[in-house]
């Protein structure tokens, strides 16, 4: 015979949910950062080829 499962806790869900968004505020704090370095041209992570830099050196 079929038994209901045990309800999860508030506790448990909210700790749950706290985890998701920390992790998506620290993703957004990276990109914005590295948006910024970019912009700024003071980024030395990866290689960034600018279509403007492309056609100024034909």
């Amino acid at each position: 015979m079929a038994v209901p499962k045990k309800r999860t806790s508030k506790a448990k869900s909210r700790s749950r949910k706290a985890h998701w968004k920390r992790e998506a505020y620290f993703n957004y704090k990276k990109s914005l950062s590295l948006v910024k370095s970019i912009m700024t041209g003071k980024s030395n992570s990866f290689v960034y080829i600018n279509d403007g830099e492309i056609k100024d050196n034909k």
